[in-house]
């Protein structure tokens, strides 16, 4: 899963997506997540990273994660998967 090509994305969390105008602020781990997804990093690789460097249960993560794909997909920031 990856983030669409044309999104333009800062550090600071803002996200934008021209093809519909609209743009997001997204939390630090927010913003740190889509920046991996949009390097091309398998959910799984960021979802082990994450496991090892916070302090939260393997099942608070993947709802937590599915949670906000499912506000990236909402918002069309999602490549379609083939």
């Amino acid at each position: 899963m990856k983030l669409k090509k044309n999104i333009a994305t800062s550090e600071a969390g803002f996200v934008f997506n021209p093809a519909t105008g609209d743009s997001f602020a997204a939390n630090p781990l927010a913003a740190e997540i889509i920046a991996q997804l949009k390097a091309g990093h398998a959910v799984a690789a960021i979802q082990a990273d994450l496991l090892d460097r916070y302090e939260v249960s393997a099942s608070q993560l993947q709802r937590d994660f599915d949670d906000l794909l499912t506000q990236l997909a909402h918002y069309q920031l999602l490549e379609e998967a083939v």
